[in-house]
């Protein structure tokens, strides 16, 4: 009996979060994960309480950043670009799935614990500085303008240009709060 109820509450997490990612939130339903999960609507609400605790439950935000950051500090700006323009599917799925969800109840609070837990912070402990936790939120507060217009607007130009090109230039400006004058 443990082992298929811990099935089935795999199968549950698992379509939830991949409908989650591709549908976002509000357009993902319970008896949709159900349907994907093959189980019953029910047995989604005994597992997880509701949509939202399961959206809480499935949608984790990991880039992954330390390998990145353990490098040389007077060139962070530009690799942290480059490795962040290459995230993969699921990366930016997760992201445009809490973002599109911010407005919900619990999903907001997810969201900055995911930016502060996951950028910010680890960013802060690489910076010197009286003012390094300014810098540290703007930096986040800038790449987070990068993704939002690569993956929210789909800015044509941005899209269209070379990952290193853009890389180089978003990084120079991102190197700047990382290592100011």
């Amino acid at each position: 009996m443990g082992t298929r109820r811990g099935l089935s509450r795999d199968a549950i997490r698992s379509a939830a979060e991949r409908l989650f990612t591709e549908r976002g939130y509000a357009g993902t339903s319970v008896r949709d994960i159900a349907a994907a999960a093959a189980v019953d609507p029910a047995l989604v609400i005994r597992h997880f309480s509701g949509k939202e605790p399961l959206f809480l439950a499935t949608m984790h935000l990991d880039v992954g950043l330390e390998a990145v950051l353990d490098g040389a500090i007077d060139s962070l700006g530009p690799r942290l670009i480059a490795y962040l323009l290459d995230a993969d599917e699921r990366t930016r799925g997760v992201f445009l799935a809490l973002l599109r969800a911010s407005d919900t109840d619990d999903v907001g609070v997810r969201l900055r614990e995911v930016h502060d837990a996951g950028f910010v912070e680890p960013l802060r402990r690489r910076l010197t500085g009286p003012d390094r936790e300014l810098r540290a939120s703007l930096a986040g507060a800038l790449v987070g303008g990068l993704l939002y217009g690569l993956w929210v607007v789909g800015d044509e130009r941005l899209l269209a240009t070379d990952h290193a090109d853009l890389a180089r230039h978003y990084g120079r400006v991102l190197q700047d709060l990382i290592t100011p004058a």
